[in-house]
């Protein structure tokens, strides 16, 4: 709790889905009174433009940088430019700003997204430029993964304390669960529950299924990055997961389980897989700041499909 005493907190994307539970681990966990964490809305501050990101990051201590423009395999077919140019604009500029400022410390939330498309498992950080992208997500990941570049270089030439995290894919209470921008676990939560109030015997699903994911509880990432903004101050990067995979078809029976759902699935195979597969070495974050995550992945989806029940 020494650590966040009396220090300003720049929180970019602080109302969105990570940012709301770094937020709360903040408060009730650390201490850190709520006047003490700055969250601009997007609306009012439009990280874009330079001149806001000026103005957010004055009489800062620490920059906390989740602000991304973000979606599932849908979404960055149909907006790879729009998502290449948002995020390496948004984070590129708040970089500099926080560097012109005197910021003492940021932390940059990358993407797994970054990694090869054919990285061997589990994926180690020392394998993120052996390769390009998997296709469908390549600008996303290759602008996330430029800031990683730009925080390398900012800490050697001018001796800026920037940190970069690699979350894997993340889930829980309070998701993206719109169907044109979520992600895979809200996906598939809001396609079984809709099947079940309205009755019907099948859910359509895309690709394989024989692709396979890793899925951090929100939770537990908040935790990772605050810790790491407490205890890492070194230029590599460093993953944030689990440690475990599980393919598709495999995560679409257990949330259909869990659900309640008893129908049929059937698959689009003329849909994308995304990246073959997608497993994480964990141990850096471990080694470095002592972080492993805590939820399992039955109790975590237990709690996500509660909450989705309840707020929609």
């Amino acid at each position: 709790m020494s650590f966040w005493k009396d220090k300003k907190v720049l929180l970019t994307g602080g109302s969105g889905f990570l940012g709301s539970h770094i937020v709360e681990n903040l408060v009730n966990k650390r201490g850190v009174l709520r006047s003490q964490i700055s969250i601009p809305s997007s609306k009012d501050y439009d990280l874009r433009v330079w001149s806001n990101c000026e103005k957010v990051v004055k009489n800062v201590d620490i920059v906390i940088h989740l602000a991304a423009r973000v979606g599932g395999i849908g979404f960055n077919q149909k907006y790879p430019g729009t998502l290449f140019y948002d995020n390496i604009l948004m984070g590129v500029q708040i970089i500099e700003a926080a560097r012109l400022e005197g910021v003492p410390k940021f932390v940059e939330v990358g993407t797994v997204c970054a990694y090869p498309k054919f990285t061997p498992i589990p994926f180690k950080e020392d394998d993120l430029w052996n390769g390009y992208p998997e296709e469908t997500n390549a600008p996303y990941g290759i602008a996330k993964k430029a800031l990683l570049v730009m925080a390398q270089a900012y800490r050697q030439q001018y001796g800026m304390n920037i940190i970069y995290l690699l979350p894997v894919n993340l889930y829980g209470p309070g998701d993206n669960f719109d169907l044109e921008s979520s992600h895979v676990i809200p996906a598939f939560i809001r396609k079984f529950t809709e099947a079940i109030r309205k009755d019907q015997k099948e859910v359509n699903v895309w690709g394989t299924g024989n692709a396979s994911r890793e899925f951090l509880y929100v939770e537990d990432a908040a935790e990772g990055i605050i810790s790491a903004t407490e205890k890492y101050d070194k230029p590599a990067p460093v993953n944030l997961g689990a440690g475990k995979e599980i393919t598709i078809k495999e995560l679409v029976t257990l949330v259909g389980k869990i659900s309640g759902f008893q129908g049929q699935i059937i698959w689009d195979v003329s849909k994308p897989d995304g990246q073959p597969r997608r497993c994480l070495d964990v141990s850096r974050a471990k080694k470095e700041f002592g972080f492993e995550a805590k939820t399992d992945l039955v109790v975590g989806l237990q709690s996500t499909i509660k909450w989705y029940n309840n707020n929609y």
